[in-house]
């Protein structure tokens, strides 16, 4: 009698195939490519003053938002996000194709939508002055909050307005959850299409950075930059992040799936790893980054980091403790350019890293304080690292495909 043996394919290969990049410092990946060889920061003390603040580029929504009353019914956050999927299809070559958009998955990382900022200064300041009766927030909410206001808030809106305008109707994740959400929706799409599960997905988020009810909420933890911008490494005595505005989505699918229909892959996505660091003695980030370095696998001696560190402290020393720990790396801050955009940040070093290594070079440094160093060589493997401003860390390796 002969014995058979089951042979099993491996873990599918995950190539990126699609970016959609619309940002403070443009649309499209040469402009934002141009501007960061070029140096360029579009940042704005005044609008939101005294908060520093990178606001979006005008873009003409109608080119792939077409609906006047699609636009019309989305918020700006919502909006900057449908725009930047659409132009993320369109680079994947799969715009308008229904039988790939019927079955295409789509991971969003989200926050919730923009609060009535009138209703919580008047709580607050009843709060703040004494007048805040037993059971005055329950009759404020309940009298003064439109009931719309409840459903404009919902997080999974991005994704159903994505559905809407381009027809992406696969399964739909929204993660929850500011920079964890961007990592956790990256390792859930590199997760199903390497078991098999799906062929092909859209991921991504975005954010509006001119959102007062956000500022609001961050300045209560005392995490925003003030008055005057410096790069990330520069912000020693002057902590905190500058809000971001941008939408960053990417086409990512199986090896197998992107070569039967002849599609060129940006780079591969090999490993996305994360953990939750609990942050309770000094050191703890910089070892838990430790960790998830020793988790990607087999790593080039002198390659790129590509980092979301906000600015904010005491987590952007600690990393910076990890970083200086691998000397012979050229970092980049994302933060410096293009702002701190919370769920949209991990997709945007992805979506970065994975355009240098198609481009053959890392964009040069933008940073006041020598940290960041010149890459002369075509980078073929980056490391993303993720540290949230207050919980959550992710690392992805992304790599050149031969």
């Amino acid at each position: 009698m002969t014995e058979t043996t089951e042979v099993r394919p491996g873990p599918a290969e995950v190539w990126i195939t699609g970016i959609g990049l619309a940002t403070s410092l443009g649309e499209g990946l040469d402009a934002n490519w141009e501007a960061l060889n070029e140096r360029r920061v579009n940042v704005d003390t005044k609008v939101v003053a005294p908060y520093a603040v990178h606001p979006f580029a005008p873009v003409n929504l109608d080119k792939q938002i077409p609906k006047k009353g699609d636009q019309r019914q989305m918020e700006a956050w919502q909006r900057i996000g449908t725009y930047a999927a659409g132009l993320a299809l369109d680079s994947a070559g799969v715009k308008g194709n229904k039988e790939i958009l019927s079955r295409m998955d789509m991971v969003v990382a989200a926050a919730g939508g923009e609060r009535d900022l009138a209703v919580d200064s008047a709580i607050l300041t009843a709060q703040a002055k004494g007048n805040a009766a037993p059971g005055l927030l329950n009759e404020r909410l309940m009298g003064d909050l439109r009931p719309t206001l409840f459903l404009a808030q919902l997080s999974n809106l991005l994704a159903g307005n994505i559905a809407i305008v381009h027809g992406v109707c696969g399964t739909s994740r929204t993660f929850m959850g500011e920079e964890a959400a961007g990592v956790d929706a990256a390792r859930n799409v590199i997760s199903r299409i390497s078991a098999g599960q799906s062929e092909i997905a859209l991921i991504g988020g975005s954010q509006n950075s001119e959102r007062r009810d956000i500022l609001m909420l961050y300045e209560f933890g005392d995490f925003c930059l003030k008055d005057e911008f410096a790069p990330v490494w520069a912000r020693q005595g002057h902590s905190g992040f500058a809000l971001g505005s941008a939408g960053a989505f990417l086409v990512v699918e199986s090896k197998a799936h992107a070569t039967a229909r002849g599609a060129k892959p940006f780079a591969r996505l090999k490993t996305v790893v994360s953990d939750h660091s609990l942050r309770r003695q000094p050191g703890d980030v910089t070892a838990t980054l430790g960790k998830l370095w020793s988790e990607l696998g087999p790593l080039e001696p002198d390659g790129a980091i590509l980092t979301c560190a906000t600015g904010a402290e005491p987590v952007t020393s600690e990393e910076r403790s990890f970083l200086g720990q691998h000397p012979g790396y050229a970092v980049r801050a994302t933060g410096t350019s293009f702002g701190h955009t919370m769920e949209a940040q991990f997709p945007l070093g992805i979506a970065l890293a994975a355009l240098s290594v198609s481009r053959g070079a890392l964009y040069p440094p933008n940073d006041s304080s020598g940290f960041e160093i010149e890459m002369t060589k075509p980078p073929t493997q980056i490391v993303v690292v993720c540290a949230g401003h207050w919980r959550g860390e992710g690392m992805a390796l992304v790599e050149a495909v031969s």
